[in-house]
């Protein structure tokens, strides 16, 4: 892949407001009334004022100073919208986005064609030529995924993921020939994989707040909450699929009754939510250092190269890098695809746990490898795809209300909040209509008009 340099252009990311936006239209009378200034993504974000408990825990286990951890996680929020931006606008041409740096201040956006090199560095990244087009790795790796279970040795090359900064499907194996074997049977071009070699096998973290234990009775396990959500008038939590299958029942980290899983997936994801009962009470904290809280008030989705932090019952909070999205990881229970890889540690116990960039809500621990005293990788599954398949309502300190739309929307219809969409989405409010620039699921406080940092206008 060849990088084309943006220079001055990507400075602005450490610039609040940085981006040229579009202003909103009037209010229609049955929507609600919308500012009549439109905040930068990272105000939308909250990124601009993150708590003590992050900057600490970014300091720590990234090595960076208070003013490193500020900037860093004000370009992460800005870079989101600018990738959203230029995704919508390269469309199939469109090959990745990824941050780097220790503030990431540089975004690289790949593309197909040479030729639009001068939009992307327009829109204020660096850019990237890729040799091979997104939806050929895409394919590349499914196929790699089938072979796995024809193979029926999954554990022998546990992790499939495309690596857009390399532009090729990684496959790590236990050893090389493993990993041969595993290309010749899929039929995949040798010359689009990539072979990392390590003896990490990868395994799910067994034994209303995120982060917080909670027990299986049914499996004598140990797990720990990811977020707090509802359904309609229900409350409850999500965590990891492994950790229970609906019905079982759960008791709190004092020992007291608590409630029961009412939908579980695993293997295929990993992802289950807990309905409580009326002794408990949902929040939207997440548990970090010294028993203080993180306030979640989205779930807008981090890109590759973000920081990032979990809060589990074992282990406590710690952070590190965002490395892959789209990760497919196979455990001795069998195979998980959709996973997010980070540099992030976990011990047992941490499964189910929650991920967080700043304050917006990434996904809940699936497994990994290694320990928080020598260090580790870790997966989680993204927190989206789970609200939107149980259609959940994620509990925020912005007090998001609506009806979740059930699965992520691809084609235009009236903008709801509760309805997760993804990039390119399509959504009208006010007799306009509106393309999604950052995974997320919709807020009443997020309506595209007024947050030009996770919608455009077109």
């Amino acid at each position: 892949m060849v990088l084309r340099s943006a220079g001055a252009v990507c400075a602005a990311l450490t610039v609040f407001g940085a981006l040229v936006l579009t202003g909103p239209p009037a209010a229609v009378a049955a929507e609600p009334p919308v500012p009549t200034t439109a905040t930068s993504a990272a105000e939308t974000l909250g990124a601009h004022k993150p708590s003590a408990e992050v900057l600490r825990a970014l300091r720590r286990d990234l090595g960076l100073t208070e003013t490193q951890a500020r900037t860093r996680l004000v370009n992460e929020a800005e870079a989101g919208t600018r990738a959203g931006r230029l995704q919508n606008a390269l469309g199939e041409r469109f090959a990745g986005a990824w941050l780097h740096g220790s503030t990431s201040a540089d975004l690289t956006v790949a593309t197909t064609d040479v030729a639009d090199v001068p939009v992307i560095e327009a829109g204020g990244a660096k850019a990237a030529v890729a040799k091979v087009a997104l939806e050929d790795l895409r394919a590349a790796k499914v196929r790699l995924d089938a072979a796995v279970v024809r193979t029926r040795k999954p554990l022998d090359t546990p992790v499939r993921y495309v690596d857009i900064r390399a532009n090729q499907v990684t496959v790590q194996a236990t050893s090389r020939s493993a990993a041969n074997a595993l290309v010749a049977a899929a039929g995949v071009d040798r010359k689009l994989v990539g072979v990392k070699v390590s003896a990490d096998r990868p395994r799910a973290l067994y034994d209303i707040r995120g982060g917080d234990a909670f027990h299986n009775i049914e499996e004598r396990a140990r797990c720990s909450v990811g977020f707090s959500v509802t359904m309609d008038e229900q409350r409850g939590f999500a965590t990891a699929g492994h950790c229970g299958r609906p019905g079982d029942r759960t008791t709190g980290y004092n020992g007291v009754g608590q409630g029961s899983f009412r939908a579980s997936t695993f293997p295929g994801r990993d992802m289950a939510w807990v309905r409580v009962n009326n002794d408990w009470t949902t929040t939207p904290d997440v548990k970090a250092d010294g028993g203080r809280n993180v306030q979640i008030t989205g779930s807008a989705q981090a890109l590759v190269g973000a920081a990032i932090c979990r809060s589990g019952s074992t282990s406590g909070w710690h952070c590190g890098r965002i490395e892959q999205h789209d990760t497919s990881v196979s455990y001795a229970e069998g195979t998980v695809d959709g996973v997010t890889e980070t540099t992030v540690c976990a011990e047992a116990g941490d499964s189910g746990g929650s991920f967080v960039s700043g304050t917006q809500a990434q996904g809940v621990l699936s497994g990994g490898s290694g320990d928080c005293t020598s260090g580790g990788t870790t997966y989680y599954q993204p927190i989206n795809p789970l609200l939107a398949t149980y259609r959940l309502v994620l509990t925020t300190s912005t007090s998001a209300t609506g009806t979740p739309g059930g699965v992520p929307a691809e084609s235009a219809g009236t903008w709801a909040a509760g309805q997760v969409y993804g990039v390119g989405s399509e959504a009208t409010y006010g007799g306009v209509t509106y393309k999604c620039l950052q995974a997320h699921q919709a807020q009443t406080a997020w309506q595209p008009a007024s947050t030009p940092a996770l919608w455009q206008r077109i």
